[in-house]
This record gives structure tokens, sequence and C-alpha cells, in this order.
């Protein structure tokens, strides 16, 4: 995982351009881009931690367009997709495992006492912060789902 820090973003952009790496400028310009207007929104620098959700954001819009080129049967996009999103996951945190997830899915419970699926808004707001960027929001909530409904 590398550092996401605008001034190094902007850095990497411009050695992109240099070597002429058109994935990896063109994908730089669209973070850059994000990042301008969500500091635009917020009226101040973003955090590691806001960057890091833009990041996150790219990259799931990247997966599901590369689900969408399957079904359209548009063979010419999908690599250009998937080494835009095999350049975003550089910035990204490791996944975490299922095995993992589950036991901090575990300790969330516990930590909220939560009873049944019906307290499932507690416990995602504990989980979430704490599997940023290294789980999907849906296979958290799934998880959730399951161990709940389990009480």
């Amino acid at each position: 995982m590398k550092n996401i820090n605008k001034s190094e973003l902007e850095e990497s952009l411009h050695d992109a351009i240099r070597s002429g790496n058109v994935i990896d400028r063109n994908t730089l310009r669209i973070i850059l881009t994000e990042i301008k207007l969500a500091e635009i929104d917020k009226k101040g620098e973003l955090n590691e931690q806001e960057m890091l959700a833009l990041f996150e954001k790219q990259a799931k819009m990247r997966r599901e367009s590369i689900a969408e080129a399957e079904k359209a049967s548009r063979s010419d996009l999908i690599p250009v997709l998937q080494k835009e999103l095999s350049f975003l996951k550089t910035y990204l945190p490791q996944p975490i495992s299922e095995k993992d997830l589950e036991s901090m899915v575990r300790v969330a419970i516990d930590e909220t006492s939560a009873l049944g699926i019906e307290e499932m808004g507690k416990v995602m707001k504990v989980i979430m912060p704490r599997v940023q960027g290294r789980a999907e929001g849906k296979t958290v909530s799934g998880m959730v789902r399951n161990l709940l409904s389990e009480v």
C-alpha cells in the first residue's frame, strides 16, 4: 500500500505523463479531480482516511464497470479497466481474510451487545471504520447479518 498524499499523487501524475503511461495518467487525473471536488465540498483539505475512501470508491466503480462490460460482451474495455483497478489497488490496504473479518465482527457484536438483526446498524457503525479499505461494505453487512441471525 502506497501512502495517499496529494503532493505525492501529483508527482506520480507527472511521472506517468513523462513516461507515457496512459492508464496511470488517466486514473490519477480522475483521483486528483475527485480529491479537489471533495476538498471544495469540505472547504478544507482531506485527511488520509477521506482520500482512502475516494480510492475505494474508484476501485468499486472499476469492479462494477468490469462486470457490466462482461455482461455486454465488451472485451475491449475489460483489460483497461483491470489495469486501472490494479493501479488503484496499490494505494489500498490488503484485503482482510474472511476468518479475520468474522472475528472482528464477533468482537463488534460483543461490544455493542447486539441481540438480533434489528440491531445490525449499531454493529455496522462500529465495524466499518475498522475494516475500511480492507473489506467491501456488502461483504461486511452479509457477515454481520449472518452472525446476528445466530444470536
